[in-house]
């Protein structure tokens, strides 16, 4: 049976029919869509799989790990900067090992289209020494969550599975298999406590199966040399294969790479049989580098670092073709026509108020800096509002905003969304009200994780409750409805807050035009079928 898939519903249904009992993830573009899948599948609702969102990526690693000590197949999905949140668990589990299978999917996003860096996760299952799966197509992608499982279970380590931007969100046809039955090794008999001295000993055990992973990865199905007519030698990295392959068809001399530790083996056949390799691979030079490490500094190797390949951004299919010295006949650049604009916060959107009313106050004071953070109000940063003086990580917004404030700066302000704030945005408060700092905090709560479509933000409906908890004083926390119309008693509210010399919190709550507009069509269609 053939289904038309994104890389992401790909991966998604191969877990599914690989015996998964539960996935944990924390919305991220581009990797969000697995867990929509998984919750909306028929037979993982026929199978009752864990499929709630979690509060945030580290959770969603720990659960996991949970679950595969109980001897299931579990899954972790996340975007690239979603595995800096989950590192402290995911480097530990690999000396933990694990008992059930247990996938980590992690989404980069070459070119920045949705992120704020251009990291590349490959370096750290290289950290972790895990093994780590690239698929360079949907079919891959479905079929090697059955592989990743496998050798999960068989090393009795996480595997990392790597996915791009465009393999996430792009779709082609995939040949599925009969669904396994749900796999299940029973509780595990060992006990995964890592003080020092067990911690060594497991370290030691993670060092020795590292020639079981290398050979793991010389043997892969998914690694292999392709021989061609032409004279140069390449060794493509997951979707780079894609790329070389539509430049060169069969000419193409490619060691194509999906599965790693480095197959060195491989990798020294090709650098017999040709003079130099050009490496094309997808976000960072990490091949790149290990292949100069295994050649020697002697041997001619090209790709990013030499400037053969952009240095940055994402491969096209442009850019490898001109780095393969094939002249494309169709190329395709930016139109001239439509100009390009940048994108805005939705009309009617309750975060537009928000800023209408926090410019009007802080316009009263002779200096003022709005700490931002991550979600759709982000777009604050821009025209027409132009409010945030930083956004650089998940709950940063707090922090530096207690920071500025430890430095004298007043008035210092912190603007973080609904869901952000349960992500990592709670212990900034925290140490806040332990410094007792002058800073006012805005929870702007839309109900929901407006950026990525509208999935369950963890904190809803308990806001109050949780700033109560950490230490707030009960009348300096502020609850508003951001329309027009109440905007003389938010800028009110708002600049009693900023004055007041401790931390205060405002929530300005209304529901995020989107889903409430989604909501209303659902309940048309309900009614109409009723």
């Amino acid at each position: 049976m053939k289904r038309l898939l994104l890389g992401d519903e790909a991966i998604a249904l191969g877990a599914i029919h690989a015996g998964l009992s539960g996935v944990y993830a924390y919305p991220g573009t581009p990797s969000t869509e697995i867990t929509e899948f998984i919750q909306s599948d028929p037979l993982a609702r026929e199978r009752g799989l864990h499929s709630r969102w979690c509060t945030n990526e580290k959770t969603a690693m720990e659960a996991a790990l949970g679950m595969s000590y109980a001897g299931k197949r579990a899954l972790v999905c996340m975007k690239h900067v979603g595995m800096n949140v989950a590192a402290d668990a995911f480097v530990n589990s690999a000396i933990t090992g694990v008992h059930g299978g247990l996938v980590v999917v992690v989404a980069d996003d070459p070119s920045m289209h949705s992120s704020q860096n251009e990291q590349d996760s490959r370096f750290y299952g290289a950290f972790a020494m895990v093994p780590i799966m690239e698929p360079s197509n949907q079919q891959e992608a479905y079929d090697m969550m059955y592989s990743a499982f496998e050798l999960s279970e068989q090393l009795c380590e996480p595997v990392v599975l790597r996915i791009v931007t465009r393999l996430a969100h792009s779709r082609a046809g995939v040949e599925v298999r009969q669904p396994m039955d749900m796999h299940n090794k029973g509780i595990c008999q060992d006990r995964w406590v890592l003080l020092p001295g067990i911690a060594r000993t497991r370290y030691a055990a993670l060092i020795e199966k590292q020639a079981d992973m290398l050979q793991a990865s010389e043997s892969s199905i998914y690694n292999k040399i392709e021989k061609g007519s032409g004279r140069l030698g390449i060794i493509a990295c997951g979707i780079g294969y894609n790329y070389v392959k539509e430049a060169l068809g069969d000419e193409a001399n490619v060691l194509k790479v999906s599965q790693y530790p480095l197959p060195e083996n491989a990798v020294r056949q090709m650098a017999l049989e040709y003079s130099s390799l050009l490496v094309v691979e997808d976000g960072q030079p990490v091949v790149e580098q290990q292949v100069k490490s295994l050649l020697g500094t002697e041997f001619e190797l090209k790709g990013r670092l030499t400037g053969d390949l952009p240095r940055t951004g994402e491969l096209t299919p442009d850019n490898v073709a001109k780095a393969l010295g094939v002249e494309r006949k169709i190329t395709y650049t930016a139109s001239d026509v439509v100009a390009p604009r940048p994108p805005q916060l939705c009309q009617g959107c309750g975060h537009r108020d928000v800023y209408t009313a926090l410019n009007q106050v802080l316009a009263t004071y002779p200096d003022y800096r709005v700490f931002g953070d991550i979600g759709c109000y982000t777009l604050g940063a821009l025209p027409p509002f132009k409010a945030l003086a930083s956004c650089v990580d998940m709950g940063a917004s707090i922090t530096m905003a207690k920071g500025a404030a430890d430095a004298g700066f007043f008035p210092s302000v912190a603007i973080i969304g609904d869901s952000t704030f349960t992500h990592s945005g709670m212990t900034g408060l925290l140490d806040a009200v332990n410094d007792k700092s002058n800073i006012t905090v805005v929870i702007s709560d839309n109900l929901t994780s407006g950026m990525t479509g509208g999935q369950d933000s963890a904190g809803t409906s308990k806001y109050e409750a949780i700033c109560v908890a950490l230490g707030v004083e009960p009348e300096h926390v502020r609850v508003v409805v951001p329309l027009p119309k109440n905007m003389e008693e938010i800028t009110r509210i708002m600049k009693e807050e900023i004055d007041y010399p401790g931390v205060s919190v405002i929530i300005p709550r209304r529901e995020c035009i989107q889903t409430a507009a989604r909501k209303a069509r659902e309940a048309r269609k309900a009614k109409e079928n009723s």
